[in-house]
């Protein structure tokens, strides 16, 4: 600890965006970062607590007051090894992960909290600016070989970490680029992509197969895995959408995020996307349904297309501005957020539920909705519509974010037969990783459901000491 006194004398300071009018113009990122110097007060604030809940909060154990303190004396070298040693991606997850660890730090209670994700993505952008990033490979082969189904977070993770420790790892991809969600889910100003293409060449030099459009299950057999390899990952993620079961939902205008959004991302990676096929928002009155993540990429992006406005309705009522510390500390609390997208000119409204969906000639036109209370009636959440609250909206684009039910079951899944949880994810436990199915291991949002990048790139370490262990009989990654 270096500046024992340093979360007392120095505010929080946050990375700033560059300005709206300007960013809506373009689809590349637009965080402002901090001065080194900053950045260095920033780890200041670091308390290096007894107990640090820090750690408690970040799904990957990151060991922040270490990393914090090295960057406090300007020990940038040793900072990023020690953030490697728990994350094999901190550049994803300093631009897109919501900081739980922020929400857990014990300066939290009291004060605004360490500025622990700036301090994480500095210092793994500062890595690759010096040339620090560099393969990993490894001395000795063990001959043995691993699939890995699906290029996200958990499937990238999995696979580096096998690659390492020696092992020919082979990853299948269904799209025609790698990167799963991170490539096609994430919007471009959120989060380049030349960040995952960066690690996708590291990888490869550390001996990882990448071979995208390969779609287990549909033109790939995945008994040809079972097969061929001596283990096999599951790490396709969790893409069934929910669906909203109103008159009107076939209506053209209507569509999941997930159709929309990666067509944006492949047009601007230079792919086609054929006429008849393309969605855009450009002139048109868009309704976003649903309030996480995903809607907040839809409303970024119909806004970057010229749409006429952008509505945003959620289920869940509106939360409080700020939350009881006291109650809720160290855990993720419900309070009001407004991201980058929501503060660059959309409507949002809460306590909102559709009732139907209008439209003239084939094509969507309005949507009807109504407004409901939420209450508790033995100790369940219960929502009741209330009576005349009846109101309609323009619409000529509904996309429809109101998350995932569970992985895909069609294809490889039902091919494989492998056991599932009452919510449809494939079954498998956090010791092991271990499906029904032998030699068969599940990681990421395919066996917890959806979840964030960080669970992923957790699950994706985890199940490759997992497999090293099954593999060689002891294994020396860490978990």
């Amino acid at each position: 600890m270096g500046n024992p006194t340093g979360f007392m004398e120095i505010d929080r300071q946050e990375r700033d965006f560059r300005i709206v009018n300007e960013r809506i113009q373009h689809y590349r990122e637009f965080v402002v970062p901090l001065e080194e110097v900053e950045v260095r007060q920033q780890g200041a604030r670091c308390m290096d607590c007894g107990i640090p809940y820090c750690h408690q909060g970040c799904p990957v154990n990151n060991i922040i007051p270490d990393w914090n303190d090295l960057v406090y004396h300007n020990n940038w070298r040793q900072a990023v090894e020690v953030l490697h040693s728990t994350n094999n991606f901190p550049e994803f997850t300093g631009r897109i992960c919501p900081a739980p660890c922020e929400a857990a730090c014990t300066l939290n209670l009291i004060e605004e909290p360490v500025t622990i994700k700036t301090i994480e993505c500095s210092i793994i952008d500062k890595a690759w600016e010096e040339g620090w990033i560099q393969p990993e490979i490894p001395t000795d082969k063990t001959g043995k070989t691993v699939a890995v189904v699906g290029s996200g977070p958990a499937g990238m993770a999995c696979a580096q970490q096998l690659a390492r420790a020696g092992h020919d790892v082979t990853v299948l991809e269904k799209a025609d680029r790698i990167g799963g969600l991170l490539r096609y889910g994430i919007p471009d100003f959120k989060m380049d992509k030349h960040l995952i293409d960066r690690r996708i060449a590291q990888m490869q030099a550390e001996g990882v197969l990448f071979r995208p459009n390969n779609h287990v299950g549909v033109d790939f057999p995945a008994q040809r895995l079972i097969d061929e390899f001596d283990a096999v990952v599951l790490a396709a993620g969790s893409e069934y959408p929910r669906d909203l079961e109103v008159p009107g939902r076939e209506l053209e205008g209507v569509h999941f995020a997930m159709d929309f959004l990666p067509q944006q991302n492949k047009r601007l990676a230079g792919s086609e996307v054929p006429e008849e096929e393309s969605i855009t928002a450009t002139g048109k009155h868009v309704i976003v349904i649903g309030g996480g993540d995903t809607g907040s990429d839809c409303i970024g992006t119909s806004i970057r297309q010229a749409a006429k406005s952008v509505t945003q309705l959620e289920i869940m009522p509106k939360p409080p501005a700020k939350e009881d510390k006291g109650l809720t500390w160290p855990n993720w609390p419900n309070k009001l957020r407004t991201s980058s997208s929501q503060a660059e000119g959309c409507t949002r409204d809460w306590s909102v539920i559709t009732k139907s969906i209008s439209g003239e000639n084939g094509k969507a036109t309005r949507i009807h909705c109504a407004r409901v209370e939420w209450g508790q009636k033995n100790g369940v959440s219960q929502m009741l519509e209330i009576p005349g609250s009846e109101f309609s909206l323009e619409a000529d684009l509904i996309l429809l974010a109101m998350g995932f039910v569970h992985p895909v079951h069609e294809g490889m899944v039902n091919e494989l037969g492998a056991k599932l949880d009452p919510r449809g994810n494939i079954q498998a436990n956090t010791d092991d990783y271990k499906t029904s199915v032998d030699k068969v291991f599940a990681a990421g949002d395919v066996r917890r459901g959806q979840s964030l990048v960080v669970w992923a790139i957790r699950e994706g370490r985890q199940t490759a000491r997992a497999i090293d262990e099954y593999l060689m009989g002891s294994s020396e990654l860490p978990r």
